[in-house]
């Protein structure tokens, strides 16, 4: 069976990838120094921004500590 791509998980990536970006813009760094700081490389790094893939809630708690925020904040859109 192939991996299924639901609806609700496009949004849900969406979502998450803008809130990303509008909490790294708010703290004025680039997407190169949030990608260094999480510890993941900038491709991957900018596809969690446009929403394009899913992320692990390990990378998800890096990227809250490298924003200095909760994790929960990442999930308040």
């Amino acid at each position: 069976m192939g991996k299924k791509t639901f609806r609700f998980d496009i949004i849900l990536a969406r979502k998450f990838g803008k809130k990303i970006k509008d909490l790294r813009l708010n703290c004025e760094i680039s997407q190169d120094e949030l990608a260094f700081r999480a510890n993941i490389s900038p491709s991957y790094m900018s596809a969690i921004e446009r929403g394009i893939t899913d992320t692990t809630i390990s990378t998800a708690k890096r990227l809250a500590k490298a924003l200095q925020v909760e994790l929960s904040e990442l999930f308040k859109y």
